[in-house]
């Protein structure tokens, strides 16, 4: 049994412009253990998909499918169901260190608060944890630091703050969501290393919400590629790096710079992402795609499995697209 199905999900969000549909018919699994990359373009909805399994979508969102954690349902499911599952089990590192933790309370008191909530452990004890889990992501004199207010510690420092949190229970599945946003290129290789330690050390599954297909070459072992809402392919990593069976695929990685073409001009997927406030019947990919055909912006072929782990939504063939 896996420890994630996702089955059909769909989330639209009511607003004064219309009803917006972020998340439109995804179906994907992680197994114990196991490491998936969650990627496309800003509106694909991605962090709308890790919010609805976290149970944390917005007031005027809704939330249809299926999303069984164990084999629990857990979608829509009562605070009572809920709670215990979040953070005992399925924890979340949210998008941004510098707004994520709470500036007016000591880093000591948000961290125990977690395990006197989640775990009924005492404040002596539960402050002796948080040190340990402040030097598991190596923080320099933890037993000192813990009881400073963020905005004394770094960006990169706060978001390790943020990774020891979410970590405090243990728990089974961790979603990063774009864990190294706002940070330098040398603190994003620290955090993604110390993530994939962790991931180790504890044994649990991760979901990697991130732009950044360099970063799931090197921590993920399969991709779901989002795009309007939409499973566009979904592979194992090396599978979908050296042959990408969707255009969309093809269209990110020929924008990522590469070492050995230094006078070549960067790739652009030209137009724009779609409207979310309509509903696309066919894929949403076409009015940006070469490889369109006339029906494809009436008809999107359903996510279809022609090699082993490996699908694709897409109304040409693989040859077609060589």
């Amino acid at each position: 049994m896996a420890l994630l199905e996702i089955n059909d999900l769909g989330v639209s969000f009511a607003t004064n412009d219309g009803e917006v549909n972020a998340v439109n018919g995804v179906t994907l699994s992680l197994d114990k253990g196991e490491t998936l990359g969650i990627v496309g373009e800003s509106g694909s909805g991605k962090s709308q998909l890790a919010f609805s399994i976290m149970g944390l979508l917005a007031k005027n969102g809704t939330a249809r499918g299926s999303v069984k954690f164990a084999g629990e349902e857990i979608l829509n499911a009562p605070p009572s169901v809920i709670n215990p599952i979040r953070a005992n089990r399925i924890a979340m590192i949210f998008q941004d260190p510098m707004t994520s933790l709470n500036p007016y309370m000591r880093v000591s008191d948000q961290m125990a608060e977690v395990l006197i909530h989640h775990k009924g452990m005492g404040k002596s004890d539960a402050l002796r944890e948080c040190v340990r889990m402040l030097d598991a992501v190596k923080i320099p004199d933890a037993a000192g630091r813990v009881r400073l207010y963020p905005h004394e510690f770094s960006g990169g420092m706060r978001q390790r703050v943020m990774i020891a949190m979410s970590l405090l229970c243990r728990p089974e599945l961790l979603i990063a969501d774009e864990p190294t946003t706002a940070l330098d290129v040398t603190v994003q290789a620290q955090i993604m290393t110390l993530l994939a330690d962790l991931q180790r050390e504890f044994g649990m599954a991760t979901i990697l919400i991130t732009h950044d297909l360099g970063v799931v070459a090197g921590f993920c072992e399969k991709v779901v590629v989002l795009y309007g809402g939409r499973v566009m392919e979904q592979s194992p990593v090396d599978p979908l790096f050296a042959d990408p069976s969707h255009p969309y695929t093809r269209g990110l990685l020929r924008a990522i710079p590469r070492v050995d073409q230094e006078d070549e001009d960067l790739d652009s997927i030209p137009g724009s992402p779609p409207n979310m406030t309509r509903i696309q019947q066919g894929c949403p990919f076409a009015p940006r795609c070469d490889f369109a055909l006339p029906d494809c912006s009436e008809h999107l072929s359903p996510l279809t499995e022609f090699e082993p782990g490996r699908l694709r939504a897409c109304n040409r063939s693989l040859e077609e697209i060589a």
